[in-house]
């Protein structure tokens, strides 16, 4: 497990800097800042291929901090030059909205089901080089939904448009033990991506519920780029 870990990019984000906030727009010079710009670094040197680029924001288990994540992410990427795209591909718990104080009258969801293109729901924020697209509506059926032809041909027509489109998923395990299972939302949406990036919570995540989430993404044949390990604690290193 500890040679698997090395292996790929690793960002900590301090117990003090996570709070849930857009830190990379309202603490520019801040430690979360930086973090988040350090994750940038990583995920560019990962990222071989030239962009465009997808990548899927995924967790264990809920309240791990990914949306918080892969806002701040997108905004450092944005704030590089880069064309970036963000979507709120949680049809279960949106969170999104919330992060960059946006209406979710509307989104992902539109787009799926009511013939709505994907330029009709992009949101741009007061910054250059970054758009949003909200999830909508929750429906009946997420997982059937990210796993339909229409939303594959969203993903590819947002490859023409920008160069790093960042997919917000649900958590992978479902509540309870092993037995339970998973949902297959963030598989569906990995298939569809060029790798994942797993957002940790350094208090909460066990190494069991890693382990697992590591392995059914990579049976799945997804690629994993890196851990973004949140809530971290300066004299206490490491998951439980």
């Amino acid at each position: 497990m500890g040679s698997q870990l090395k292996r790929r990019a690793r960002t900590e984000v301090a117990k003090d800097d996570f709070s849930g906030r857009l830190a990379t727009l309202d603490d520019p010079a801040g430690r979360a800042s930086e973090a988040y710009r350090s994750l940038r670094a990583s995920l560019l040197r990962t990222l071989t291929m030239a962009p465009p680029a997808v990548v899927v924001l995924t967790s264990p288990g809920p309240s791990e901090g990914k949306s918080t994540t892969c806002a701040n992410l997108g905004v450092a990427l944005a704030q590089a030059g880069y064309k970036t795209l963000i979507m709120d591909c949680n049809l279960r718990t949106p969170l999104l909205h919330k992060v960059f104080g946006l209406s979710n009258s509307y989104g992902l969801v539109d787009v799926l089901t009511n013939g709505h293109s994907l330029q009709d729901l992009l949101r741009e924020p007061p910054l250059a080089n970054l758009n949003i697209v909200t999830a909508g509506p929750i429906p009946p059926n997420p997982t059937e939904l990210l796993g339909s032809r229409r939303f594959s041909e969203v993903v590819r027509e947002a490859r023409t448009r920008f160069d790093y489109v960042l997919l917000d998923s649900a958590h992978l395990l479902a509540a309870g033990p092993p037995s339970i299972g998973t949902f297959a939302d963030p598989l569906e949406l990995a298939s569809r991506a060029d790798g994942v990036l797993l957002v940790l919570d350094a208090q909460d995540t066990t190494r069991d519920a890693l382990r697992r989430t590591m392995h059914t993404l990579e049976s799945a044949g997804s690629s994993i780029l890196g851990l973004v390990v949140n809530n971290v604690e300066p004299t206490r290193r490491g998951l439980t």
